[in-house]
């Protein structure tokens, strides 16, 4: 699969880690982890708000809400994600997938492959738990977007 089928930011950060060896696109992915944003005050005294996807190794919690564009085009997604300090590759998947899919339609969210996660070249350097840890964030994701997506319709 090629990168021109994801949107923008993701297909660029993709295309980052494709064209870096495999021990310089673990320390891509700690960069990642270091820049996942915090949970907003509104959320971080509420966990009932967030989902954990118990299928990654450490505890990990997302959660998704809508904006409307002010122009009356199609809703954008925000996602928040918590995860320890102490699980830099779980915060790293978030990373990538926080800075590639927030602010997205529900279409665009929606058409990324399930398989996205493999097309980071991480599969020989990252455990195979890990990596369906990734894949159930993004699985996770596209779900609540799809349910909310439909709730709004």
């Amino acid at each position: 699969m090629s990168t021109n089928t994801l949107p923008t930011a993701l297909a660029e950060i993709v295309d980052d880690f494709q064209a870096l060896t495999e021990p310089d696109r673990l320390q891509l992915l700690l960069e990642f982890s270091r820049g996942l944003p915090e949970l907003p005050e509104r959320l971080k005294d509420h966990p009932e708000l967030l989902e954990q996807v118990v299928e990654c190794q450490s505890p990990l919690f997302l959660t998704i809400e809508s904006e409307k564009n002010p122009d009356g085009g199609a809703r954008a997604y925000r996602l928040f994600f918590k995860a320890p300090q102490e699980a830099p590759t779980t915060r790293g998947f978030a990373g990538v997938l926080h800075e590639g899919l927030d602010g997205l339609t529900a279409e665009e969210i929606l058409a990324v492959p399930d398989d996205m996660p493999e097309l980071l070249g991480l599969t020989r350097a990252i455990t195979p738990l890990r990596m369906r840890g990734m894949t159930a964030m993004l699985g996770r994701i596209k779900r609540k977007v799809a349910a909310a997506s439909r709730l709004e319709h």
